[in-house]
């Protein structure tokens, strides 16, 4: 099953991009993010024309994640557990063939000096709590998917130095994203890859693509018993070299079936 991760960045803005792209790579599973809109007014028809079910948990003009699937969406869960009064649309987690999948659009914390950055340390807190007490104890297989607004370590940003105060590099985020890894998650891409300097977002401002000057942070987490059944997993930098890209660009797993 192949399952990718990509934030939109807008899906009624990116509608002909997003489309193109399911055409061509046809993901069985594709988590989106940064959709910005109310589920009542997400483009249906027209993914639903290319063989999609779709979940969505959407908010007017910001955030909102999705999960598209050729396969029947089961057991919907909207929201991150652990906060009743957190109404930003961030995460949604469903069962697909056997496989709990989530997609994820983590705080992005900036500026660190206002209450975003704490928001963001909480929100972290949450998904650790959850993916300890709620998800490893029932030993089934899943994938977290989105933009997790986290770049591991100084391998995967253009300018180390230039970013150590930002908050998707600040050292209480990657310490989080740490934690969920020591229990025995597997970070898909990184297990298969060594090199550096290989990225998922490029800011719009300043020439950033064009100078492949970016950031990793778009990220696939796998249980054990996914990661077991992990045969690969890539960046596809194609989407954002097109025209009215969004900033990120996806980035896939494959997942073999189960013995």
């Amino acid at each position: 099953m192949k399952i990718a991760t990509f934030n939109v960045n807008s899906i009624k803005a990116r509608l002909p991009r997003v489309l193109e792209w399911l055409e061509e790579t046809t993901p069985d599973v594709a988590l989106l993010q940064e959709v910005k809109t109310v589920p009542e007014d997400f483009p249906r028809l027209e993914i639903n024309a290319l063989g999609y079910e779709i979940a969505v948990h959407g908010q007017k003009s910001y955030n909102g994640v999705a999960i598209l699937s050729r396969h029947p969406i089961k057991d919907l869960v909207m929201g991150l557990p652990g906060d009743d009064e957190d109404t930003q649309a961030r995460y949604i987690e469903a069962t697909i063939n056997g496989l709990r999948v989530a997609s994820i659009y983590l705080p992005n914390g900036n500026p660190t000096d206002t209450d975003k950055f704490p928001y963001k340390l909480a929100w972290m807190d949450r998904l650790v709590s959850h993916v300890r007490d709620d998800l490893l104890p029932t030993e089934q297989p899943f994938v977290l998917g989105g933009d997790y607004n986290v770049v591991p370590n100084d391998d995967d940003v253009y300018d180390p130095q230039g970013w150590a105060d930002d908050a998707l590099c600040r050292p209480e985020s990657r310490a989080r994203f740490r934690t969920i890894l020591n229990m025995g998650i597997t970070e898909a891409w990184r297990s298969l890859h060594r090199e550096i300097g290989a990225y998922s977002f490029w800011d719009y401002q300043r020439g950033r693509w064009n100078r492949d000057e970016g950031v990793r942070i778009d990220h696939l987490l796998l249980s054990p018993q996914a990661a077991d059944r992990l045969v690969a997993c890539e960046i596809d930098r194609g989407p954002r070299g097109k025209e009215r890209a969004s900033d990120h660009t996806p980035v896939w797993c494959e997942i073999a079936d189960a013995a």
